[in-house]
This record gives structure tokens, sequence and C-alpha cells, in this order.
């Protein structure tokens, strides 16, 4: 195994961690760590990809980590407008 492989299985280990906690109901799909976890992830495969390139695979990573980015703004809009 290379070091970008684990680096990839790493971030798998991410989003599969994220959808897991989401299931048992220990983060909440709103909130800014469900959408870290997959920022993270998706982040993490698409440096293994960069190595080992796959377009379907990467495809899916780069709409992975946008919808993530959006749910991390709107994670913070929400919090930003409770503190005021």
């Amino acid at each position: 195994m290379t070091l970008y492989d684990a680096i990839g299985i790493t971030g798998v280990a991410f989003v599969l961690l994220a959808y897991g906690l989401l299931q048992v109901e220990k983060i909440d799909s709103r909130g800014w760590r469900y959408s870290a976890l997959n920022a993270l992830g998706a982040l993490l495969i698409m440096v293994s990809l960069y190595f080992t390139f796959n377009l379907a695979s990467f495809i899916i990573e780069c709409a992975w980590l946008a919808i993530s980015v959006y749910g991390l703004f709107k994670a913070w809009r929400t919090r930003k407008g409770a503190r005021q």
C-alpha cells in the first residue's frame, strides 16, 4: 500500500464515519461536523485520485466536496444567525 492509498482510505473512513454517526443519531446532518467530515473525506480521496486517476470517482468526489462545502456554509450562517 502506498502513502496515497492510505490517504484515500482515511478519506473513505471519514465519509463512512460521518454516515455511521448520522445513522446512530450522534451528529446532526445540518451541523458543521457532518459536512466537515464529508468534505475532509472527499478531499483526502481526491488526493489519492491524483496519483491513481479515475474519472468517475473524481466526478463524484467533486460533487461530494461541493455539497459538503455548501452544508458547512449553511451551518455557519445558521450558527451566526443564532448568535445575533
